[in-house]
């Protein structure tokens, strides 16, 4: 059902499509046609998993198989999915179900991460870098301010391509990947809507602009200064070792000058794409059209084409020789649109019965975050919001504690900011635990492996953030969220 004073055009009307339309709006209860979250079993959250578990072991023990037909395999589980939910529930529950899933949220979602991956893919820095630890903390640095301004996916695009170049000679240099996935791609994009999708909805529903930089400039200090600290001691101590200082001395680039960007022109189209972000989370026209039982709004149709023209002019204007450099191709975003796209369609039931609160089939775990009606826990808030994050997409993840504690915007920035404050940086934050937590993390991953950086997997990498963040995560609860 679309806002009061909003105009509904209808562009194709199905069965039930109306009452599907309240999935998309931040409530609670959820009901769509024949889709209760509350009447739902566990059982439906099987097919996530089992998406889960192919990202986790299909690369492990069958990686030549994955990688040909991931793809498929992402299908199939999506279908492993809508096929029993449509027999028992019927076609009219599960193809406005499809629809929702494909139109309402998984379109938006690629279009803006192809657009920034496009653009920042068309800006190549050139020059004599070397990876040691001074200029490799300085890039992280760099990039963990930029998250925040042009997005975690635009500043990896960005600075993931740099950085593999200036430590191309050195020997051990997975550590250097995997803390810019923790920095660059996640714990970076804290301070601004722009920053992560999770906050993104924030700005939508009320929360304003500046207010979590006003609230979590502090936090994100914290953490973002005590992981590069980190990140410079163990450097510094792989650089010292086995001759990699004198490595690293060896010039990566030698056929290039000094520093230079090329590429320029999409800054403008970084800032454009920017301004239609910001566009259309400010202008509410409340014109919604209705196809297929999917429900778009105007402002949001305005976006989105907006991206994808940006992405064409860049694509159009940027010189093949500025992508050549850069190392530009298509294969980390082809990989992220086939496997979140299985993911968009298996997590709709999950998130469905988390939205039921205490009526749904998760409802012990929504009632850890709570000491008692009306007295959240905003450690269990942080902890819940992002553990469910780093394997549940962490915007809907959001979306959902968000509502559970309150759904008020204004009531959570003050007698609730302490509450909001933790469910923003649990979002944001834990992303980084698991590849999938965030989209960035898998393009950053596939980049560096097409360089030939020998990055973990799954469980290689959970170990990483298991040794590495969840300590500092500890230490953020106890000091903030305690």
């Amino acid at each position: 059902m679309a806002r009061k004073g909003s105009v509904v055009v209808k562009l194709v009307s199905k069965p039930a499509a109306a009452a599907f339309a309240a999935l998309a709006l931040p409530v609670t209860n959820a009901h769509a046609a024949g889709f209760d979250g509350a009447s739902l079993s566990a059982a439906w959250a099987l097919p996530f998993a089992g998406m889960l578990l192919s990202i986790a072991f299909f690369p492990m023990f069958a990686g030549a198989f994955w990688h040909r037909h991931f793809g498929k395999i992402s299908a199939a589980w999506a279908l492993a999915f809508l096929l029993p939910f449509a027999a028992t529930h019927g076609f009219d529950a599960a193809y406005p179900l499809f629809v929702h899933a494909v139109v309402d949220e998984y379109a938006p979602f690629i279009v803006l991460l192809g657009a920034l991956y496009t653009i920042a893919g068309g800006i190549c820095v050139y020059g004599n870098l070397h990876g040691s630890p001074r200029t490799n903390t300085a890039i992280l640095a760099l990039g963990t301010l930029l998250a925040s301004v042009m997005g975690t996916t635009g500043a990896a695009m960005l600075l993931i391509r740099p950085l593999l170049r200036a430590n191309d000679n050195r020997r051990h240099n997975v550590h250097v990947v995997v803390f810019f996935i923790f920095l660059v791609a996640n714990a970076g994009g804290l301070l601004t809507p722009l920053g992560d999708p999770p906050l993104f909805l924030g700005f939508l529903n009320g929360v304003g602009f500046f207010w979590t930089a006003q609230h979590l400039a502090l936090p994100m200090l914290f953490v973002c200064g005590l992981l590069l600290a980190v990140f410079y001691v163990l450097d510094t101590w792989y650089f010292t070792r086995r001759g990699e200082a004198h490595a690293a001395r060896l010039d990566p680039t030698p056929d290039t000058g000094a520093l230079s960007v090329g590429g320029k022109a999409n800054f403008v189209l970084l800032a454009l794409l920017v301004a239609l972000v910001l566009m259309s989370g400010m202008w509410r026209p409340g014109i919604v059209f209705e196809v297929a039982g999917a429900h778009l709004q105007l402002q949001n149709l305005v976006r989105d084409t907006g991206l994808v023209a940006l992405a064409l002019v860049s694509l159009a204007f940027t010189s093949k020789a500025a992508r050549a450099d850069n190392g530009f191709e298509w294969a980390p975003i082809v990989e992220v649109a086939k496997l979140f796209a299985g993911i968009f369609v298996t997590i709709t039931p999950v998130i469905a019965m988390l939205r039921a609160g205490d009526a749904g089939a998760f409802a012990a775990l929504i009632q850890l975050v709570n000491d008692a009606p009306g007295r959240p826990n905003e450690a269990m808030y942080f902890w819940a919001t992002g553990l469910l994050s780093s394997f549940l997409d962490n915007a809907p993840t959001y979306l959902v504690f968000f509502n559970l504690a309150g759904g008020d915007a204004e009531a959570l920035m003050s007698g609730g900011a302490k509450t909001l404050a933790a469910i923003s940086a649990g979002a944001v934050w834990m992303g980084a635990l698991t590849y999938i937590g965030n989209a960035p993390n898998f393009m950053v991953k596939a980049i560096a492996q097409s360089r030939g950086v020998r990055m973990p997997g799954f469980f290689g990498y959970l170990g990483w953030s298991a040794v590495l963040l969840v300590p500092v995560f500890l230490a953020a609860t106890w000091l903030f969220f305690v």
